[in-house]
C-alpha cells in the first residue's frame, strides 16, 4: 500500500516556509488594524469630551464646572481626561471649537438657500428653535463671553470673541449681498438683538421671548432693504 504522506524531498520544509511567510504577512496587517482601532478609540474619546465640555460649560458655567463633571458627561474615566486635555482651560478651548463647528455647519446649511434674505431669516429660525435651551441656560457663546471677560485680557476671552466675530462676518456678508448701505452695522444690530433676547429669555425663564422677538427680527429683515 502506498503511503498517503508526500515524501518528496523538501515538501515539509516548503510547507513550513510558506506557513511562516503567511504568518509574517499577517503580522503587519494585524498591527496596522490594532493601531487603526486604537486611533479610532482615541478620536472617539476626544470627540465625546469636546461635546461634553461644550454642553456642561454652557449649563454650569466655567467656574462651577470641574473636569470630573465633563468626564462624567462624556462617560470617560476622570483620569483619562488628562491624556487629552491637561487643564480645564484646554477643555474650554475645546468647547469653543465645538461651538465654532456648530456655527460653521449651520451657516453652510444656510448657504444652500438661494437668497441672502432667506439665509438671514433661516438664521433667526435656528435661534428660535433653541428657545428652550436659551431660556434655561442662555446663549452658549454669549454666556461664555460674559464669564471669560472677567479674566485677564489676551486669553480665552479673545478666543470666544473670535467665534462671535465669525458669526458677525457671515451676517455682514448676507447684508452686503442684499446691497445694504451699512452691512456691518446691520450685522451688529441683528446679532446684538439675538444676544439680548437670549439674555431676557434666560433671566425670565421665558422661551416665548425668543419666539416673539424672533418674529420681530424676521419682519425687520424683510423690511430692511
Amino acid at each position: 500500500m502506498t503511503d498517503s504522506i508526500d515524501s518528496r524531498p523538501g515538501t515539509a520544509e516548503a510547507t513550513a516556509v510558506e506557513a511562516g511567510a503567511a504568518e509574517a504577512a499577517e503580522t503587519p496587517n494585524a498591527a496596522r488594524a490594532a493601531r487603526s482601532a486604537k486611533a479610532a478609540k482615541t478620536a472617539d474619546k476626544r470627540r465625546r469630551l469636546t461635546a461634553a465640555a461644550a454642553q456642561v460649560l454652557h449649563e454650569q458655567g466655567v467656574e462651577r464646572t470641574t473636569i470630573a463633571d465633563i468626564a462624567r458627561a462624556a462617560d470617560v474615566p476622570t483620569g483619562n481626561v488628562y491624556y487629552y486635555f491637561k487643564t480645564k482651560d484646554d477643555l474650554v478651548r475645546a468647547a469653543l471649537t465645538e461651538h465654532t463647528g456648530y456655527l460653521e455647519a449651520l451657516t453652510a446649511e444656510l448657504d444652500r438657500l438661494p437668497e441672502p434674505r432667506e439665509r438671514l431669516k433661516g438664521l433667526v429660525a435656528a435661534w428660535v428653535r433653541q428657545r428652550d435651551t436659551a431660556a434655561r441656560y442662555g446663549c452658549p457663546t454669549g454666556t461664555l463671553a460674559v464669564e471669560l471677560d472677567k479674566r485677564d485680557d489676551g486669553g480665552l476671552d479673545e478666543a470666544v470673541g473670535l467665534v462671535i466675530r465669525r458669526l458677525l462676518q457671515w451676517v455682514e456678508e448676507q447684508y452686503r449681498q442684499l446691497g445694504a448701505a451699512d452691512p456691518g452695522g446691520l450685522a451688529v444690530a441683528l446679532v446684538g438683538a439675538y444676544q439680548g433676547m437670549s439674555l431676557l429669555s434666560n433671566a425670565l425663564r421665558d422661551p416665548g421671548i425668543m419666539t416673539r422677538e424672533g418674529a420681530r427680527l424676521t419682519a425687520w429683515i424683510d423690511a430692511t432693504v
